[in-house]
């Protein structure tokens, strides 16, 4: 006889997480999102129907078994879910704040054709911070092989390849350009999106798997490709990242008051200047704030001008709301502290006082066209639309590039037009035993995507190592 048992009902909606209030957190540089408590985050696993053809998976680019790891989290057993995320995520604390997952597997998932989608960022991100607060625990690692590689750029590409090289035995020595490791998860990130503490903690974590980290070291200036190479490196992975801003190249952009969001956000998050005079980096916000461009890094800039002590922050994005290519949940944090969105305009050129800095910016109204090779619809000017908008600070955040510096010293090293490197699906470049993935492959894209290249490049070079005599 058939069960008749009565399959339980899943919880449409997920279960929220508990945020500071908009008033008080648009004050202060805290963390927004304050996390699952042991409770929410059962009751949000529990939502997970264990499908015996899991989509969600597919929708990972660094392929973590999801299903695994929330059954174990059902099951209470914390330090088991953890250990199995990492053995596919080295950076889960990281990747659980700032991951599209509403993009990727969250998209993916089952339950998400009846009701929300089950949270499975949220619940690496408990998990993650769970073992922060119990002691990292290092697995075990292969028996040394006796090569070594070099990473270049510690930020999520290189973290990632570094730490998968490690773990399959070879030896690995990290050099990154600044004073601190990271990469656009130290200076491009806001501290109330992603605590630099946290950043701290998952790359110690890689440091005590082996990794060897050498700070200060921008490679193409203290030392280029080839002679890394020559001071006995086996293979090198390229994972540099874009952190070359854009510009419009509009009349009056150079005048005062103007930034690129890459120098602002630098400013405020690798510098600190949030909590300026205690560092000594100061940063002029007037009271008038305009953001140029729609998306995470505009989000990002805006928040921060909105801390920094500005009265009014509007961002001026050329397309509709609908196109907006910023996460979902960084626009409603925007706008719930505040921040209004002027959509369907464009700068046409900036206006000064006297003394050369920015008072106005002149736009025009856009219309929407047919798709672009975007595939969103393109934006049109509207002949006669022209308006004037009062300003006294403009940030610049319609994308970045990669520094060309490591491209121009290595001889025989493929690049596109737009300055990326060239690399094949392995990350394997023009050149023996150098590989690359991340931004400085792509151009700019989301964390996972660089932690996925990454993690795809370590793969290649470990079978290039075994097979080299």
């Amino acid at each position: 006889m058939a069960d008749s048992k009565p399959k339980p009902k899943i919880r449409k909606d997920a279960v929220p997480m508990p945020k500071q209030n908009p008033k008080a957190r648009a004050k202060n540089f805290n963390e927004v999102a304050l996390g699952y408590t042991r409770e929410q985050a059962l009751e949000e696993a529990n939502r997970c129907l264990q499908c015996a053809k899991p989509q969600c998976v597919s929708g990972c680019p660094v392929e973590i078994d999801i299903p695994a790891f929330i059954k174990l989290l059902k099951e209470q057993k914390c330090a088991e879910a953890i250990a199995e995320i990492k053995s596919k995520n080295v950076l889960p604390a990281i990747c659980g704040r700032v991951c599209p997952q509403e993009d990727q597997c969250q998209q993916c998932c089952i339950v998400g054709k009846v009701g929300e989608p089950v949270n499975i960022g949220r619940l690496e991100r408990y998990l993650a911070d769970w073992e922060r607060e119990q002691g990292f625990t290092i697995p075990e690692k292969a028996q040394p092989t006796g090569k070594k590689t070099a990473v270049v750029g510690a930020g999520p590409a290189g973290l990632t390849a570094a730490a998968e090289l490690v773990k399959l035995g070879h030896e690995v020595t990290m050099l990154e350009a600044l004073h601190l490791p990271g990469g656009v998860l130290i200076y491009g990130i806001p501290e109330f999106r992603l605590p630099k503490s946290i950043v701290r903690a998952e790359v110690n974590y890689i440091e005590k798997l082996g990794v060897k980290l050498r700070l200060g070291n921008m490679v193409g200036r203290t030392n280029t490709i080839p002679e890394v190479i020559k001071n006995g490196i086996d293979a090198v992975f390229i994972g540099s990242g874009a952190g070359l801003p854009q510009f419009m190249g509009l009349p009056g952009e150079n005048f005062g008051g103007i930034y690129s969001a890459n120098e602002f956000l630098i400013r405020v998050n690798l510098m600190k200047a949030y909590a300026f005079p205690e560092y000594d980096t100061p940063i002029r916000i007037g009271k008038h704030v305009v953001v140029i461009g729609g998306g995470n890094v505009a989000m990002d800039s805006a928040r921060s001008a909105l801390r920094l002590g500005a009265e009014e922050v509007c961002i001026v994005y050329r397309r509709s709301r609908k196109e907006l290519p910023a996460r979902k949940e960084e626009i409603e944090n925007a706008e719930e502290e505040g921040i209004v969105c002027k959509f369907l305009a464009a700068p046409l050129r900036f206006i000064s006082d006297e003394k050369g800095w920015v008072k106005a910016m002149e736009c025009i109204c856009m219309e929407l066209g047919p798709p672009d090779e975007s595939g969103r619809r393109r934006p049109i000017p509207i002949k006669g639309s022209e308006f004037i908008m009062d300003t006294d600070t403009v940030i610049i955040a319609i994308g970045r590039t990669p520094n060309p510096i490591i491209q121009r010293t290595t001889e025989g090293l493929e690049v596109t037009k737009w300055g990326t490197i060239i690399a094949d699906e392995n990350g394997k470049t023009s050149l023996e035993s150098v590989y690359a993935g991340g931004d400085i492959v792509t151009g700019e894209a989301t964390v996972i995507s660089a932690m996925g290249a990454g993690k795809t490049a370590a793969k290649a070079i470990h079978e290039y190592l075994m097979k080299k005599k």
